[in-house]
């Protein structure tokens, strides 16, 4: 079996309080919770990966909104991966990093679900990384042209049909492995 590593995006404090909040924020962060705790179980590397958005931006380095959220499970030990564009391989370390861990497959989860977690599904299985979307565990905010939770479902069903040189699966947190 593949030794697999759980991504959490960008879950930081401007993007699941708002203004606006994100879709079901509260529940999701609890899901995450305890997506980490299966992980972290199963002996599992946690990577937070935490958005440096444009000076005076709410995701500026160092402000209240940019960093990772209050709510979330932390350990010390936990990598945590800056990034400036939605793949969260772009111009980062992540790829040297699941090297290092020997991580050969990703559990994903996070914010949001429309631009930075279908940038990095993706861009991960189009990398030869087998994904497992956690259907539960990831959020976005209302868009002008469709509500946060229309795009959760919407971007769980595009995954679950998506052709990719490997396998993309989408299951909620209770029936991970």
């Amino acid at each position: 079996m593949s030794k697999t590593a759980l991504l959490v995006i960008d879950v930081q404090q401007a993007c699941m309080d708002g203004p606006p909040a994100s879709a079901r924020a509260a529940q999701v962060l609890a899901t995450l919770n305890r997506v980490i705790a299966k992980a972290r179980k199963r002996g599992m590397p946690v990577i937070f990966i935490q958005h440096n958005g444009p000076k005076g931006s709410p995701l500026e380095p160092g402000q209240d909104g940019w960093k990772l959220h209050s709510a979330l499970e932390r350990h010390e030990s936990d990598a945590v991966i800056r990034k400036s564009f939605s793949d969260c391989f772009h111009a980062t370390t992540l790829a040297a990093t699941l090297s290092r861990l020997g991580a050969e497959a990703l559990w994903i989860t996070g914010y949001a679900t429309d631009f930075c977690v279908a940038s990095t599904v993706n861009g991960a299985a189009f990398r030869g990384f087998p994904v497992t979307v956690i259907a539960d565990a990831h959020t976005t905010k209302d868009r002008p042209h469709a509500k946060g939770e229309t795009l959760i479902d919407h971007y769980n069903w595009v995954w679950s049909n998506l052709g990719a040189p490997a396998p993309i699966r989408v299951v909620p947190c209770d029936e991970l492995p």
